[in-house]
């Protein structure tokens, strides 16, 4: 029971950690209509920048702000030279120039830091342990990334639903010609909000960071569980993407705790783990198939 708690939490924060990156996306997607396969890179950026002012400065808090900064302005520059230029054409074109985008970033982090990963140290305030319950210490690292993705789903929630810019982004989502009739600037609304949703995938990164290696490429093995994500949840959903990102960091986590001990009963050990890890792996796209069974366009389609 308390392994089945434990792992209850990793899975908590696995989907919080989704969510991070797949609001940005689905935002991008639902107010553009643009799809961006770069948007991993943007993850990318943000744990390389921050592992390199953590190591340089010894400040967690500093390497948040001047990664979630640079995040956010590449995120500007790629929508001002690159994508501004796309939303007029087809998907096809968006997902060709987005794919570019990728190569480019990998291969721009290989120049600037080598190919050899990146590891980013905890501050001591954050590498503690808490007991959630009784004889259960947990990290208290992985607790703050829980945290921090519910504010973040709140403080999307008061923006999207009760701010003028909210008001005008759900125009724009609804009705981008209208909008732009009624004297919003829609490229500088676009600008806005593509660098919102780099700046969330850059947060994203710096809470990755100290967990996973931080290399070329990281953003794409990512990017395809973020897509999962969207499509359950709905694409364009803030809310959708929050239970979609929840579903997957729960499935995907418990799968592999649980699956090899499960299949002992009917398997040797040795072909147990080898099914569980196999079936761990198909889990989160079963539950997409089985979603969209039900619900074509999703749990909360916009």
């Amino acid at each position: 029971m308390l392994l089945f708690f434990e792992q209850l939490l990793n899975g908590l924060q696995f989907g919080f950690m989704l969510f991070l990156l797949s609001a940005g996306l689905t935002l991008v997607f639902g107010v553009m209509n643009l799809i961006n396969l770069a948007h991993g890179s943007f993850y990318m950026v943000g744990a390389y920048v921050a592992a390199t002012v953590m190591l340089a400065s010894g400040s967690f808090v500093l390497a948040l702000l001047v990664a979630l900064l640079v995040a956010a302005a590449c995120g500007l520059l790629v929508e001002v030279i690159v994508l501004r230029h796309l939303y007029r054409r087809d998907h096809l074109d968006q997902v060709l120039a987005t794919f570019g985008l990728i190569l480019f970033f990998n291969e721009a982090t290989r120049m600037i830091w080598g190919r050899q990963p990146l590891f980013m140290q905890l501050p001591e305030f954050l590498s503690s342990t808490v007991e959630v319950i009784p004889d259960v210490p947990y990290p208290l690292y992985r607790l703050v990334i829980i945290g921090v993705g519910l504010a973040v789903a709140l403080g999307l929630y008061l923006l999207i639903n009760h701010t003028r810019l909210g008001m005008r982004i759900r125009a724009g989502a609804s009705d981008r010609s209208m909008i732009a009739a009624l004297g919003v600037n829609i490229r500088w609304l676009y600008s806005l909000v593509f660098a919102l949703g780099a700046l969330l995938a850059g947060f994203a990164g710096v809470m990755a960071a100290p967990i996973f290696a931080v290399e070329s490429g990281m953003g794409e093995s990512i990017l395809i569980l973020t897509f999962v994500v969207i499509v359950i949840g709905g694409i364009g959903s803030i809310k959708g993407a929050l239970l979609g990102a929840l579903l997957v960091g729960l499935v995907d986590t418990l799968g592999r705790a649980f699956l090899p001990d499960l299949l002992q009963w009917l398997f040797t050990t040795s072909s147990a783990n080898s099914i569980a890890a196999s079936l761990a792996s198909m889990s989160i796209y079963i539950l997409m198939a089985a979603i969209l069974a039900f619900k074509p366009r999703g749990l909360f389609p916009v």
